[in-house]
């Protein structure tokens, strides 16, 4: 340890446990998660300045009906990419799924053997993603593009270019009606339910410890007897199901299926899960942070849609946010890496003007 380091340490020791207490207080105030609260409040004043419809009920059912699918995709991204992985197939095994039960109900398939089969389907999905990172140890994200455009030709090849949009009023409602609350969609009640089962499994679990513990060195984690390979692919089939199910709520509230369903909502999961304080390196992120990252992420989008923004360029604020997310939590260790360049430059310059020859 350094001798600025040491010092440090001894200070903080010796201090009055006043001054350790608001210290600590005050590191927790700095957390991604509080700053990103502030940015929630400061959304939601933009919106009801720009718009007066912003905060009515109307407008809030619609902003968690708009954002629910996305939303409930980004709870597995987020245990996937803490373990040090990504799945990008996500809006594809959606698209499948949706295709699929479209499908079926068109040749008049019941309603819960449809319902078993795109679950199955979504095990099978993940299955496939998580088989070929874990066991041939290739790459996720080479991987998860690579599924990604296999899912969605599976999509085109089930449905091809038919619409099937005769589903029954008993599911389509799923899109039109309330759930405890009439300001409140069944895409947003299911989220919640979800939000509190992946944060009670990441935080309070020894499978939530194991799962960050990969993510910051699976080469330590495996030396502790963690499995990492069969944790990481049970990720993966869970990402896989909840997909599947998404797919299902998007189609309800579509009351259409086509093979297009969910096209490129990939990027969207992956803003909010990066807004949400999740370390694309791994190892580092809160389910707290993500919920707090779809309520920035629905907020802004809506903000914007009441707005005369051209909607053609909605993928401009979606690329900003993934930008912001990536750089401003990793500026300390990238300046930290620019100095250590810098200084080890500085020390060779006069090494090598030494060197030379008259």
């Amino acid at each position: 340890m350094e001798p600025d380091q040491d010092m440090s340490l001894a200070a903080t020791v010796d201090a009055p446990p006043g001054w350790r207490s608001r210290t600590a207080a005050a590191h927790h105030l700095m957390r991604w998660e509080s700053g990103l609260a502030v940015v929630v409040v400061a959304i939601g004043i933009l919106g009801v300045s720009t718009s007066s419809e912003f905060l009515t009920g109307t407008n809030m059912f619609n902003l968690g009906l708009q954002s629910g699918e996305i939303a409930i995709m980004a709870l597995p991204m987020t245990l996937i990419i803490i373990s040090g992985e990504i799945d990008l197939s996500v809006a594809s095994i959606m698209g499948m799924s949706s295709a699929l039960l479209g499908y079926l109900w068109n040749k008049h398939w019941s309603m819960l053997v449809i319902f078993v089969v795109i679950i199955l389907v979504g095990v099978l999905a993940g299955a496939i993603n998580g088989l070929l990172v874990t066991r041939l140890g290739l790459p996720s994200l080479a991987v998860t593009i690579g599924t990604l455009g296999l899912y969605r030709g599976v999509a085109n090849i089930v449905l091809g270019p038919n619409t099937i949009s005769n589903f029954p009023t008993a599911y389509t409602n799923i899109g039109v009606n309330g759930v405890v609350s009439p300001d409140l969609p069944f895409s947003a009640v299911a989220f919640i339910v979800l939000a509190i089962i992946f944060g009670v499994v990441l935080h309070f679990t020894p499978a939530g410890r194991s799962i960050y513990a990969m993510g910051a060195s699976p080469e330590a984690a495996t030396f502790a007897g963690i499995r990492v390979k069969r944790i990481k692919t049970m990720l993966f089939i869970v990402s896989g199901v909840i997909c599947s199910i998404a797919g299902a709520l998007l189609t309800f509230r579509l009351s259409t299926a086509v093979n297009t369903n969910g096209l490129g909502l990939e990027l969207d999961v992956v803003a909010v899960v990066l807004l949400g304080g999740v370390s694309i390196f791994g190892g580092k992120g809160t389910i707290v942070g993500v919920v707090l990252g779809v309520l920035a992420f629905a907020g802004i989008q809506n903000a914007l849609l009441l707005t005369s923004f051209n909607q053609e360029a909605a993928s401009i604020p979606v690329g900003g946010l993934l930008l912001v997310s990536v750089f401003v939590p990793n500026m300390a260790a990238l300046t930290a890496r620019l100095r250590a360049v810098v200084a080890r430059r500085g020390r060779a310059a006069p090494s090598a003007i030494g060197s030379g020859h008259d």
